[in-house]
């Protein structure tokens, strides 16, 4: 057996980031001896790998798994579970600025302890640790865990620090990082990162934020209801691009309304330190301003991690841009070889990533068994931003299935006309259902709520399994309930048959009197 080959450190290094690193790289953790050959040998223990380990090992199969920073990845640790604890702070001074609406006075002052809130993110987040462990993955699964950097050593063969592993199969799940930008001066004055603003003790008076996409839109919220004074800058003309446009007018507006500084269609020039201040050089409607902040967080993507793996030796073809290459069985150019999650797919998702596992688990050890191969191409893959209200999307979109030939009815319901919604004091956002023109069959769905992500699985449920707008139309729901949105949304697809029959129906019951 040979001791990890490496020791982590979580920023501030308090009893619940110690808590933490105890769990998923424990500084005491010696690396098994092993096997004589695995099935499995899985790079990367984030979602995609943990779930693609445990379940190959939980069928049987002798895997191991190799993670050279923590396990859980950038869920656990920087990601869905760090930031939705801090967006959940976050609403609760919200709901204190909004009270008077509901008849409950206001206190003069929100003391927010900043503080207190990072240490309530860093210990929810080490209670949720366990489930990633390298103790149960390795005790309750039967996985062999190995601390260290992998990188393929021959077709059938990867080494980790000492040790060489020979394998049936492997699944490459690396993951992404935070793209970088080439913008002059960005290295040298610091920014922050999803990997680093989870680490802060202190809230920013000034934050920039440079991005609009959901990581952007997410915390630049969060930040300025904790305190902080944002200001967005985006290269576009709108926030979130990819989703529905009505649906970014309602969190542009809701942005605007609690104080955020948009900046749209601004191209940044360079940033420069001045004393404390990091000074940020922009140009918009062709004038260059500058704007002095305390803090820059970058939210613009993400960049596969493919480096460092000697993917060249074993015939991998990867793309630095869109990462490792992948057919619609997740196979990579070696057909020994499979990639799961951030590192080859277009969704950067937990669920997406943990959806995608399943499906290497099938095809990389099981398939030859004639139990056929699945396809990532067949998922229902539905999405939130976790802005307030939510965004939560499935499926096409209407102009993606119109590029398709397909023709689109669109039945939607503002949640100002959904009792619950009325009674909540949250009618901000809708429900919209996309059918094939004529017919009952979804297509997607977007709904804009303030728990959209809640709600969208009752479409997605529908999508996946051939539901048509019928069946949730005959489908009771819970009065009053904010999901009644998408009920009345169906009930307006059976109206609009109704009017067809409307005449013999009159004609019938006519006669019938």
């Amino acid at each position: 057996m040979t001791p990890a080959v490496s020791t982590v450190t979580v920023s501030p290094m308090d009893r619940y980031n110690q808590a933490l690193i105890d769990n998923l790289h424990p500084p005491d953790w010696v690396n098994p001896d092993a096997a004589p050959s695995y099935n499995l040998v899985v790079i990367g223990a984030g979602t995609a790998g943990l779930v693609t380990a445990a379940g190959a090992a939980m069928l049987g199969a002798k895997v191991a798994l190799i993670e050279k920073h923590l396990m859980g990845g950038d869920c656990t640790n920087v990601g869905c579970v760090p930031s939705k604890t801090l967006i959940r702070s976050a609403r609760v001074v919200a709901d204190i600025h909004y009270a008077q609406k509901f008849g409950i006075h206001k206190p003069r002052n929100i003391d927010i302890d900043f503080p207190a809130v990072m240490e309530r993110l860093r210990r929810i987040r080490t209670e949720i640790s366990p489930n990633d462990s390298a103790k149960r993955f390795q005790e309750e699964f039967g996985v062999d865990v190995f601390f260290g950097e992998a990188r393929f050593k021959d077709t059938d063969t990867v080494e980790v620090g000492e040790s060489i592993l020979y394998f049936k199969k492997a699944a490459i799940a690396t993951g992404s990082r935070p793209t970088k930008l080439p913008i002059d001066g960005l290295n040298k004055v610091g920014y922050l990162t999803n990997e680093t603003v989870f680490s802060l003790t202190q809230c920013p008076n000034r934050l920039a934020v440079i991005g609009g996409g959901y990581i952007g839109c997410e915390l630049a919220q969060t930040f300025q209801r904790l305190g902080s004074e944002v200001i967005l800058i985006q290269k576009g003309s709108r926030l979130l691009s990819r989703e529905d446009a009505d649906a970014a007018e309602i969190i542009q507006k809701a942005f605007v309304r609690e104080g955020i500084e948009l900046l749209f269609e601004s191209k940044i020039k360079r940033i420069e330190r001045n004393d404390a201040e990091k000074v940020i050089h922009y140009e918009i409607n062709g004038q260059e301003e500058a704007l002095a902040v305390d803090e820059i967080l970058v939210a613009t993507g993400r960049s596969p991690n493919v480096e460092n793996l000697n993917l060249e030796a074993v015939g991998v073809e990867y793309d630095e841009k869109q990462g490792v290459i992948i057919n619609d069985y997740l196979q990579t150019t070696n057909p020994r070889i499979y990639a799961v999650g951030d590192v080859c797919m277009k969704w950067k998702f937990t669920h997406a990533a943990d959806a995608a596992a399943r499906i290497v688990i099938q095809n990389a050890l099981f398939s030859i068994f004639g139990l056929g191969r699945k396809k990532l191409s067949s998922l229902i893959m539905p999405w939130c931003t976790y802005t307030d209200p939510e965004v939560a999307h499935v499926g096409m979109y209407p102009e993606e299935a119109e590029a398709k030939g397909i023709e689109v009815d669109t039945f939607s319901v503002p949640l100002n006309d959904v009792d619950r919604a009325i009674v909540d004091g949250e009618t901000e956002g809708f429900t919209k259902l996309y059918v094939k023109k004529g017919t009952d069959k979804l297509l997607g769905a977007t709904i804009v709520a303030r728990h959209a992500g809640e709600m969208i699985s009752e479409v997605t449920l529908a999508i996946t399994n051939n539901l048509g707008l019928s069946a949730i139309a005959k489908t009771i729901h819970p009065y009053p309930t904010q999901a009644e949105a998408i009920r009345k949304a169906a009930d307006k697809y059976s109206l609009a048959r109704l009017d067809s029959f409307k005449k013999l129906s009159s004609a019938w019951l006519a006669w019938r009197r």
